[in-house]
């Protein structure tokens, strides 16, 4: 997952929290990222597609969150944008080298240790611990 997107859905989430009295467009997020603003609202779909989000359309319409955000995780907005492992992907070895036959289990074993160290790590705070930060 080191293509930006957690950095983008918790951006996004955190301005939500930080003004959540109030429904924000897509254009206002992206000005604050300072991305396009078809990228937010592809991210905000997928942040409320899984229940974090809520839209209304037109005169007045954006997004809010959908629930408190005492009770987001930041290992729950992880976990919604993780697309692959933290650390990348293994690659296709020889399978006829001693080595290349073995070293994808292996490797997938570290993975999977540095996934579950960041899992545990992020859910320790909550993403209104997080935007605290912005007052």
């Amino acid at each position: 997952m080191n293509n930006g997107r957690f950095a983008t859905a918790l951006h996004i989430l955190a301005l939500l929290q930080y003004q959540k009295d109030e429904w924000l467009t897509s254009d206002l997020i992206a000005g604050s990222i300072n991305i396009n603003p078809v990228l937010v609202r592809k991210e905000i779909g997928n942040l409320k597609a899984h229940g974090l989000v809520q839209s209304r359309e037109g005169k007045g319409g954006g997004t809010m969150l959908a629930k408190p955000a005492e009770s987001i995780l930041l290992s729950d907005i992880y976990r919604v944008v993780r697309q692959s492992s933290l650390l990348g992907r293994s690659n296709e070895p020889n399978p006829n080298c001693p080595v290349g036959r073995q070293i994808n289990e292996h490797i997938n074993s570290v993975f999977d240790e540095a996934d579950k160290a960041v899992l545990q790590r992020l859910g320790k705070t909550t993403l209104a611990e997080f935007t605290m930060k912005f007052h």
